[in-house]
């Protein structure tokens, strides 16, 4: 049970001995299994222990769960890689960018569908580069994932690709780095380059242009440059854009007549936009689908006592949306600490009173660097506060006789 439980090294997506480890093994770790309170009670003391460990990193790893966001970025994603992936012509093939809130699982969804692309596109050509050069035996890599560097410069980028491939770029000169990146999504077979994080390019620098420049030309290598970051339109990456929510794009104004061949306008004719955003809750449609969710993560929890309802019934799915603004991440963390509780305190169950226990800290969440608009604002744990309504104006109302008025002064209704 204890392999099942401890979690090895964590891979490193950002070189290819690690991505490949991570895309084999992404769905390959088992829950704790289902057992009542009573089947628990007679177990020993240390098998508990184990038990409660194992539901512990099941609570820790939940499922990625398709929700109409995702399953239209998917839709859109799949299709565009593997278009660009069969056409023949030397032409520059158009790019995908991905842009939302923190926190949305933008990162997890692009890498999972590039994934399901490479295990797919290995299959086909039986795990065999189909551009290799005769008499070589140069590693095959469908996909290549990258984090843009937090100093984001032509060189540092070309050597953070680089460094993917595991390819030596020591003491190189930006040319020379250029030739290699070339060399090496071409070598390699590489079909698709996710660049992570990719507002950390800031265009009022011009080395940040620079390296855009430098992405550009690497569309024309038989590769789907795919960009991922928080709140694209408004970097400075694309011209400014506003979000139509009827339709669900970016509109962006058409250019004026003598900037038809400006940089802006290139990147954006050759990037589809896809903006992932939270789940919405105004609408029955809207409501409908966040409570699937809450039922299909409901279905991942190990807790004794929960009823079958307990994130889906009463109140509980207007209660989770306000904790979490309708943004998956903030729910599986909030679901994951409430779990926690739940077992140390023997309640084995989620609750209001539990969940208003629980403040969400997001400074202290380990992983990348924090860049700007990358941490989403927390809702409080407190219900709003009633807006208290002004008293009535009461100066003209009739409230009769005082009570110690001389009844023979009152006038003679009757008369």
């Amino acid at each position: 049970m204890v392999q099942f439980i401890l979690p090895e090294q964590v891979p490193d997506r950002e070189t290819f001995e690690g991505w490949t480890r991570w895309r084999l093994t992404r769905h390959s770790f088992i829950p704790a299994p289902r057992i009542s309170s009573d089947e628990y009670e007679l177990m020993r003391p240390r098998e508990q222990q184990l038990h409660d460990l194992h539901r512990a990193a099941t609570h820790a790893n939940l499922p990625m769960q398709d929700t109409p966001m995702s399953n239209e970025l998917t839709r859109v994603m799949r299709a565009r890689l593997q278009n660009n992936a069969l056409k023949l012509k030397p032409n520059t093939r158009a790019g995908l960018m991905i842009t939302g809130g923190g926190f949305q699982g933008k990162t997890e969804t692009a890498c999972e569908i590039a994934a399901a692309f490479e295990d797919s596109w290995l299959d086909l050509h039986n795990h065999l580069n189909p551009n290799a050069i005769p008499g070589t035996r140069d590693l095959h890599v469908p996909v290549a994932y990258v984090q843009t560097p937090v100093t984001a410069k032509p060189k540092s980028t070309c050597q953070a690709i680089l460094d993917f491939y595991g390819a030596e770029h020591k003491n190189m000169t930006l040319p020379q780095l250029t030739r290699q990146v070339r060399a090496s999504l071409h070598d390699h077979g590489t079909r698709v380059l996710i660049l992570d994080d990719i507002t950390r390019l800031k265009m009022h620098r011009a080395d940040d242009q620079d390296t855009l420049d430098l992405l550009r030309a690497f569309m024309s290598m038989n590769t789907t440059l795919v960009l991922i970051g928080v709140d694209i339109p408004r970097s400075g990456l694309l011209r400014a854009g506003k979000y139509d929510k009827h339709t669900g794009d970016w509109i962006f104004p058409p250019p004026s007549a003598n900037l038809g061949d400006r940089k802006e306008t290139q990147t954006e004719r050759r990037f589809k936009l896809i903006h992932l955003e939270p789940f919405r809750y105004h609408t029955a449609a809207g409501i409908a689908a966040w409570t699937n969710h809450l039922d299909g993560l409901q279905q991942s929890l190990r807790l004794f006592a929960s009823p079958p309802d307990m994130l889906t019934g009463g109140r509980m799915p207007e209660y989770l949306f306000r904790r979490t603004n309708g943004v998956v991440g903030l729910l599986e963390l909030l679901v994951e600490e409430a779990c926690t509780e739940a077992i140390a305190t023997g309640t084995e169950t989620i609750t209001e009173q539990l969940l208003d226990s629980i403040a969400l800290n997001l400074g202290d969440v380990p992983g990348r660097p924090r860049i700007d608009n990358e941490i989403p604002d927390v809702p409080s744990s407190a219900p709003p506060k009633r807006r208290r309504s002004r008293p009535r104006n009461t100066v003209f109302d009739d409230r009769g006789l005082p009570p110690d008025s001389d009844s023979e002064h009152a006038p003679n209704v009757a008369s």
